[in-house]
Order: C-alpha cells, then structure tokens, then sequence
C-alpha cells in the first residue's frame, strides 16, 4: 500500500543589480542509488537564457552545469519530482560473513577502492572523548552503527542554522547544537575513526504525518502535517550490504523518506548548489511543499463514504449481471486477527497457540453471535491438523438458521472456554443416554470406549527404569500430560461413550423408515473399544480400521447433495422428549412405567453392521 507524492522545490536568488554568473553546479537530481522510486523529474532554471550540461562526478551524483551567457539580475531553480513512497525495510540486506560482527576488516581490494571514505580530520580533545566513549568490544555489526548513530542523537542538539559552511566535530562539540548537515559530518568522522569507510549524504527528507497516533504515549508521534526539507544524513559501506544510510538528527537508519541527490567523501563536494558570482548584495528565497498525488486505502486510512458508495454501486450492479446469467457464486475466506495490544507476542506471530489467543477468539465469536446470530449455535471443536504438529488447531464454529429461528435458546448451557467445566466421564454416559431417547435409538448401542493398555504399557516400559509414569521426565511437555493424564485416570476407566448412528436411508421401509435415525452394533474383534492414542476426543480417535471388511461393491456409498440444489425450508425447532421408563424402569421423576406405547423398531431383525456408515 504506497502513497504517491509530488515534491516542489524553489530556491531563488534576487541581486540587487545585473550581475555575472560563473558556471553553475545544481545537484538536485536523486542519486542512481535512491532507493525510493521516482516517477518523474522535472530542473527549471530562470533566466531561460542558459546553456545545460548534465554530468556525473567520479561519485556518480548526477548534476546540471549551467552556463549564463548574459548578466542576470535572479537566479530561480525550480525541482519537481514524483516519488512512490513506498515502504523500505532499512535492515533488507546481508552482510558477507566476515563483516557480521564488529570490529572487521575490509578485503585490500575494497580498502583501496574505498581510500577517501577513510580519510579523517584531526582529533580535537571533545572529539576524543566522544571517540573513547564508543564501546568497541565483540558484537553484531548492526547493533553497532545503530549505537554509534544512536550516540550522535543522544549527544547533540538540533537546530536550523542558516550560516553557510559545516561545523567540524571539534566545534560541533564545543557548541552542541548544530544542524543536520553538522551532525552527519560528525558521524561521519566518528565511523571513519572506527574503522568503517563512510561518506557525507546530502538529500531530501518527506516526512508524512501518521493515519493514527501510536497507542503508546511515549511513543514519537511524527509531524502533525506533511513536510518535506532539504536534508543531510551519513552512509557506510558494508561488505554484502553496499552503502547504508543512517541519519543522525533522529538516530535512525534511513527509509523511504530519505531520497539522497549527492554523496561525497567531503560535505563540500555535496552541496546542493555550487559556482561564483559577482560581488553583489543579494535577497535568498527558498520553498518547498509536498502533496499527495495517491493513496491506497489501508487499514489506518479506509475508503471514503463516497469511495464506499461507488464500491457499492458497482457490487449491485455486477450481481444483477450474475443474477441474470444464472451464475451462483460462494465466497471464504481466513481473516486473521492480532492483539492490539502485543502485536509482537509469539502467539500472534510464530506460535500456533498461546496464552491468551483463545480467551480471545472466545469473546470474539460470542460477540459475533451476539450481534449477527442471536440465538447461533456455538461449537468448540477442532480445525486444521498441519504436519510436525501433535495436535490439531482448535476452532470455534458459529451456526444459525437464515429463517432467524433459533438454534440454542439458553446461554447458560453453553460452555466456557475458559474455564473447567468439570465434565467426567459418567457425565459423557448420562448425555449419551439422553441422546438416544431424543434421537430415539436404542440405547444398548452404548459402547464404553477406553485407552489402549498395550499401545501404553509399551511408552511406559520406553521409561527410564527411575522415572514414574506419574512423575515422569520427558522433554516433550505434551506428551509428559499425556501420559499423566492416562495413569491417573487408569487404563481399566472409561473415557467416553460412542453411539454408532445412520440417518435413515431415502427410501427406506418397514422397521427402518419408522425413525430419521438408526444404531447398531459396532463389532470388534476383542471385548473392549480401545482409542488411539492422542489427546483429541473420542470421536476422532475411534479404531475405524478395526471395524468390518466390507467390499467396494457392497459399500453404502452416499452422494452428497448438490449445494446448488433447491432445499425445502427447515422444519421448526422440536421440542424435547421426556424419556417414557421401559417395564421396571423408573422415569426422571422415579415414577414406574409400562412399555412404551409405540413399538421399540430396534428390537427386531437388525441390519448387519457395517463399518462405513457408523459414526459416533
């Protein structure tokens, strides 16, 4: 997302009376290296009667030389040029190996190359001091120069000083206010006495001010409007980076608002405008604007309401062109949220879960079903499963009726995803049998599903000899609460209850059309239902290859229905079933009954069971 921008820059010179110009050096035009791209470039020079020449320097700054044939009575060089800011990461590069940590040599082929970057001026006593202040001990090569510039920040004081000329580091010091030109010839110096060849930046600097202030109040808030200054700053060379820039007056490295137009081993040879004149009185006038040509919307910055209508407009009409041609469309997507405040943290970045993600996604969803599904139904289940992870990604769901008929009516009963809700297995039991009354199935179908014993006898004899099972060492933290968890609990306990279920075949007849659902038998080979181990529910760990061979041709498949298929509306919520007591059972109120007045379907000819179209 880049703003586009338009910088103007005049600087004119009024002479009291006509004068002659010398030749005339104008370096205003970004360097080859300008990181920031430029869209277009315009020089105007006045008077219009003038010869141009455009060069380069053994530098490769780009400069005009112009030539006044005839006096003059003003001087006016106008700049305008388009720049796409778009964002830089100052840290894109890598240094060779060698250069990675400081202090380091350069090979004797780059310290030829880069001989003026090395020379120094004479070390004053304030500038010593500043020198000898440096910690120069073992340590990454970035942290380094960010600390030295960091240094200069801390030091120095800024001001805008119009006298010409650049303060040397030794005056610098004395005064400790200078301008930016001052303080990049500073740092400039200060890298050199270190060892890393560096040269004097001079540039533009566009500062755009901020969609939003940062939440935190300590944090700098930018300028309040955009502004733009001609500017000077520092670069070092760095084997494997090549130049990088750093800018002293805000401590910072340079980004895309630092668009250089000279580089030099000396301030002087980087000075914006440069050639001789007549002796003469003369008036100086500079000015300078930028103006946001574009801008992409953005998350600090969205579409205007009348951006938003236009969008609008053209979405009904594309759908009417949809509607018309009979094209039906479906529409995902994965949003993905982060805490405003701990952007940083591993469970918004790296990790899969954390601390707090959950508890969050929790609020989310329920304010979500809140204002968009009253009465949704809320599921707390799992999500994807990615290679190299042990267990699946949670995932919450959220399920409502387009009729607005509700789903769930009472809140109270739903769980809390923050909480223990102290469920046990008789708890897993007791909802079991309730399902199949509601359901209306029979409820000798139940099966008791345990952990396997052998498959955990075999990890705890991995053991070591000295560790417990209850208090075991593993590493891997999962799998030490795995293991915990299932000796608690012992391998002779239920963890769960599984109900085989098929909804009732189209088309079906006699003991099977009476009901919408149908249970069997689930046949396994030993007495019990064992797992596989892991920590999701039961249902996803149930031994489904265990189950009966069946052949392809004698397979029940079931074609999924067409999701562009006309669906008859839903039939009302149906209420609850009070359980009705078989002969010698008690109701929930312990009153005895008869049998049911309606025939048990399940009690004759059972169709054989079939692993395929079991489920839990």
């Amino acid at each position: 997302m880049s703003i586009r921008v338009a910088l103007n820059h005049v600087t004119e010179y009024r002479y009291a009376r006509r004068i002659g110009l010398g030749p005339q050096v104008i370096r205003l035009r970004p360097a080859p290296h300008c990181r920031t791209p430029i869209i277009g470039y315009s020089l105007k020079v006045e008077p219009a009667q003038h010869f141009i020449n455009w060069q380069q320097d053994p530098q490769s700054n780009r400069l005009a030389r112009l030539v006044f044939p005839e006096k003059v009575d003003r001087l006016r060089v106008e700049v305008d040029l388009i720049a796409d800011m778009t964002v830089i990461n100052p840290f894109d590069f890598f240094l060779e190996d060698e250069a990675s940590r400081y202090p380091f040599e350069y090979s004797r082929q780059l310290r030829r190359e880069l001989a003026p970057y090395f020379e120094a001026v004479p070390v004053g006593p304030r500038f010593r001091a500043l020198l000898e202040g440096v910690d120069r001990s073992a340590q990454d090569t970035n942290d380094f120069i960010v600390m030295v510039n960091q240094l200069v920040n801390r030091t120095l004081g800024y001001s805008l000083r119009m006298e010409p000329g650049v303060y040397s580091p030794e005056e610098l010091l004395l005064e400790g206010v200078g301008s930016c030109r001052d303080m990049a010839w500073l740092l400039t110096h200060l890298y050199r006495r270190l060892g890393i060849a560096a040269r004097f930046v001079s540039g533009y600097s566009i500062q755009l001010a901020p969609d939003e202030k940062p939440l935190d109040p300590d944090a700098p808030g930018g300028v309040d409007q955009d502004v733009c200054d001609l500017h000077a700053w520092c670069e070092v060379y760095l084997p494997g980076a090549g130049w990088v820039g750093l800018d002293p007056t805000s401590g910072l490295m340079c980004g895309e608002g630092h668009i250089p137009l000279a580089v030099g081993p000396d301030a002087a040879t980087a000075a914006p405008i440069e050639g001789n004149v007549e002796p003469c009185e003369v008036e100086f006038h500079v000015e300078m604007g930028v103006t946001r040509l574009h801008e992409d919307p953005r998350v600090t910055k969205p579409y205007t309401p009348g951006q938003w209508d236009a969008i609008n407009r053209l979405g009904h009409t594309v759908d009417e062109r949809l509607s018309a041609g009979d094209v039906r469309l479906s529409m995902g997507g994965e949003p993905t949220f982060v805490a405003v405040d701990d952007p940083e943290g591993e469970e918004w970045l790296t990790e899969a879960v954390g601390p707090t993600k959950k508890p969050r996604a929790d609020r989310l969803i329920r304010g979500l079903r809140r204002d968009f599904a009253p009465g949704g139904l809320l599921h707390m289940g799992q999500g994807k499963w990615y290679p190299g992870e042990q267990l699946p990604r949670w995932s919450l769901g959220l399920y409502w009726r387009k009729d607005g008929l509700p789903i769930w009516s009472d809140d109270a009963l739903t769980g809390d995803e923050t909480q223990d809700d102290g469920m046990t297995p008789e708890d897993a039991e007791r909802f079991t049998r309730a399902l199949t009354v509601q359901l209306d199935v029979d409820g000798r179908y139940i099966v008791p599903a345990f952990e396997d014993p052998v498959k955990h006898a075999l990890r705890e004899r991995e053991l070591p000899v000295n560790v417990d099972p209850l208090d075991s060492r593993l590493e891997d933290a999962e799998e030490r609460q795995r293991l915990l968890r299932v000796f608690e609990r012992g391998l002779n306990t239920p963890v769960g209850y599984v109900l085989p279920l098929e909804p009732a075949p189209a088309g079906a007849s006699g003991a099977f059309a009476a009901t919408a659902w149908h249970s069997g038998l689930w046949m396994l080979r030993g007495q019990r239902l064992y797992l596989i181990p892991g920590d999701s529910p039961v249902g996803l760990r149930l031994p489904l290859e265990s189950l009966p061979w069946v052949r392809r041709e004698d397979y029940p498949f079931h074609a999924p229905p067409d999701p562009s298929a006309e669906h008859a509306d839903l039939p009302p919520r149906r209420t609850r079933i009070v359980p009705q007591p078989r002969d010698g059972e008690n109701n929930e109120n312990g009153e005895a009954g008869a049998a049911r007045s309606r025939p048990d379907t399940h009690r004759g000819p059972q169709r054989p069971p079939r692993a395929p179209w079991q489920a839990d």
